[in-house]
């Protein structure tokens, strides 16, 4: 009975991490010291709090972790207005030649920096090409087909 203080510190303690991370870290932890403080209160020694605790710790994550971390995902990632980018044309504003380091387009009303993906192509003012994708402030697109 005289740890049932220290368990529920525990409890306190790794539930505060857990809602100050966001990150599925401590969460286990405070599962296995809500164990622990029940050991306790049942009138169970440390041995087999200290038991219980660990056995909960490391069950909880071993079984619970996969699952929780693929539900994460799966509503985790949004998508951002750059990353919708990604397929849609840009009107090619400055010459692009990536041997220059020059290349400029427009889309939605912006200036961005554009690179060719085939580094040896080069992509004249005036014409559209269409986004592969974007790295950190710059397009990189191929030239479109006519």
């Amino acid at each position: 009975m005289e740890y049932l203080i220290v368990w529920l510190i525990g409890v306190a303690v790794f539930a505060g991490i857990e809602a100050v991370t966001y990150q599925m870290v401590s969460v286990w932890f405070a599962i296995g010291s809500i164990g622990a403080f029940l050991t306790a209160y049942a009138g169970l020694g440390l041995n087999q709090q200290l038991a219980v605790f660990i056995i909960l710790s490391i069950g909880t994550l071993l079984l619970l972790r996969p699952l929780s971390m693929k539900l994460l995902k799966r509503h985790g990632k949004t998508k951002t207005n750059v990353d919708a980018l990604a397929g849609r044309e840009v009107l090619i504003t400055q010459r692009v030649d990536n041997r220059a380091s020059e290349g400029e387009g427009r889309i939605n009303g912006l200036s961005w920096t554009v690179r060719s993906a085939d580094s040896d192509v080069i992509i004249e003012k005036g014409e559209t090409a269409i986004i592969e994708r974007v790295e950190g402030v710059k397009l990189i697109v191929k030239k479109k087909e006519k």
